[in-house]
């Protein structure tokens, strides 16, 4: 059995700006825009979907493959990712490249502002995938390079393996046809509420449409109200969000959710199971700064899960 995680990796900028970005911005000259932000503090950390996703999987006992492309600068990534038992062998590593660099501003309302630089990710995965196994094996296909994103589904498909298809900050970067292809066969589509208004918008088809396409469902996160999970020819399952004691930085909780959700997989559960796994993953997340700066063991994880939802797995 493997876990196949493709997507970005980066180091983050994480800045919090004390005030609210609204009281800065004056709508009516919203078309010539020029704002600054006094910030009060800043740190760097580990990133990239792909990444914050292996991160949390680790925690949770599961060691993925995490396909993605980085730069001359990863080896402290790199070192990180060998002490949790991950291995490098999908990672494409240039070294006329900085890694992907992400600069997250938060205000005081949890209103987000980021600004991406690619760098490393614009050329594409060279990975192959050699030892595929269609009956075992999972894989999510997250924001990366366009043209991973066009070629792993069909790649997936053609080998048989489930995939969870999250195209996210990519969704308006790939055509409609691409967003279709990579729809259509996918085991589940997953977004926030406002990714999945968008990818129907952009597609032209409505939230039955996708989820016929899909093999299993789709799963809209949607921040503190929770998650909602849909599948065919049932009632949409509202799933809670697990209390925090204090929401510290909400930076990576929607990467730590899908951790949580492969881990249900796994364990063969119902997909709203899956779903409130993912949402105590995201907890831990939010209650600490950065994407991987949670930590816990299996015992306390599943201890909180059975106080939030009172049950276990």
């Amino acid at each position: 059995m493997a876990i196949y995680i493709t997507g970005s990796l980066a180091y983050d900028r994480i800045m919090n700006f004390p005030g609210v970005f609204t009281d800065s911005i004056l709508p009516e000259h919203i078309h010539e825009l020029n704002v600054s932000f006094f910030i009060d503090s800043l740190i760097e950390q580990l990133g990239g979907n792909a990444g914050n996703i292996a991160h949390t999987l680790a925690l949770l006992g599961e060691k993925s493959c995490v396909v993605a492309t980085a730069g001359k600068d990863f080896a402290r990534y790199a070192s990180v990712f060998e002490q949790r038992g991950l291995g490098l062998d999908g990672i494409l590593r240039l070294e006329d490249e900085l890694t992907a660099s992400a600069y997250i501003m938060t205000d005081r309302n949890n209103n987000q502002i980021t600004g991406f630089h690619a760098a490393a990710m614009m050329t594409p995965s060279t990975y192959d995938f050699p030892d595929l196994d269609p009956e075992a094996d999972i894989a999510l296909i997250g924001p990366s390079n366009p043209d991973d994103m066009r070629r792993h589904p069909q790649l997936f498909k053609e080998r048989g393996v489930r995939y969870i298809y999250d195209p996210a900050q990519q969704i308006p970067i790939l055509s409609k046809e691409d967003l279709i292809a990579g729809i259509e066969g996918a085991y589940i589509l997953v977004g926030n509420d406002y990714e999945i208004r968008m990818i129907m918008n952009n597609t032209g088809l409505d939230k039955e449409a996708l989820l016929a396409m899909t093999g299993r469902g789709i799963v809209t996160t949607i921040g503190e109200q929770g998650s909602l999970v849909s599948e065919k020819d049932a009632e949409d399952v509202a799933i809670a969000a697990v209390p925090v004691s204090m929401v510290v930085d909400p930076t990576g909780a929607g990467d730590a959710y899908r951790a949580g959700l492969i881990k249900g997989l796994l364990l063969k559960q119902p997909l709203a199971e899956c779903a409130r796994l993912g949402s105590t993953c995201a907890a831990f997340c939010i209650e600490q700064n950065g994407t991987q700066g949670h930590d816990f063991s299996l015992e306390a994880f599943f201890q909180r899960h059975a106080a939030a939802f009172g049950e276990s797995v």
